[in-house]
């Protein structure tokens, strides 16, 4: 017998986003496709249960809310409503001059050198205290272990492909490229539906 989850969003002209904040027209489109992704996410982890998703338009801010009907509470459902909610998680990171607490979705990759484990996000890099074992424990489900001194979001991989000796490269979406090591390409391989 097959599950059956369901998520439903409803939003209005003012932003899915914006209970708290005031976003442009664009935040609503790419949370909707946050939430998407990570709906997706959830349907490769079932292997074909049935996923219903239901976008709804209303009139006002009040009207706004996400039903999120499911069997069990999940870590990828837990991070839908992190989402929605606006809480998404948050690691202290170390720049030239502070400490910052960066959002796990800005972050590209984590990559430990001599000890020392810097914060790759778009355009920046930063220093954490944490160590990959540490932080393999406190990530969601977007990030991979790609290799022994690498750990990268999935979400943020534009394209694959195959190398030599069995490894994969992976493309960004702000242009780096990444090494996959050939004992992890297999898993992220099932990772991305590939």
């Amino acid at each position: 017998m097959k599950s059956h989850y369901i998520i439903y969003v409803s939003c209005s002209n003012a932003t899915l986003a914006s209970y708290r904040y005031n976003y442009a027209y664009h935040t609503e489109i790419k949370k909707i496709l946050e939430i998407c992704a990570i709906i997706k996410a959830i349907h490769e982890r079932l292997k074909g249960i049935i996923m219903q998703v239901k976008i709804k338009k209303v009139d006002t801010v009040s009207e706004e809310r996400a039903e999120i009907c499911a069997v069990s509470i999940t870590e990828e459902i837990r991070n839908a409503i992190d989402v929605l909610e606006h809480k998404q998680q948050r690691i202290p990171v170390t720049g030239s001059e502070s400490t910052v607490l960066c959002p796990l979705s800005c972050i590209y990759y984590f990559d430990s050198v001599d000890n020392h484990t810097f914060v790759y996000t778009k355009d920046n890099c930063f220093e954490t205290g944490y160590r990959l074992y540490e932080l393999e424990g406190i990530l969601s489900c977007d990030f991979f272990r790609c290799s022994k001194s690498m750990i990268i979001n999935i979400r943020k991989i534009a394209s694959v492909k195959a190398e030599i000796n069995a490894r994969m490269r992976a493309t960004l979406l702000n242009g780096e490229a990444v090494i996959i090591s050939r004992n992890y390409v297999k898993d992220l391989k099932e990772k991305l539906g590939i």
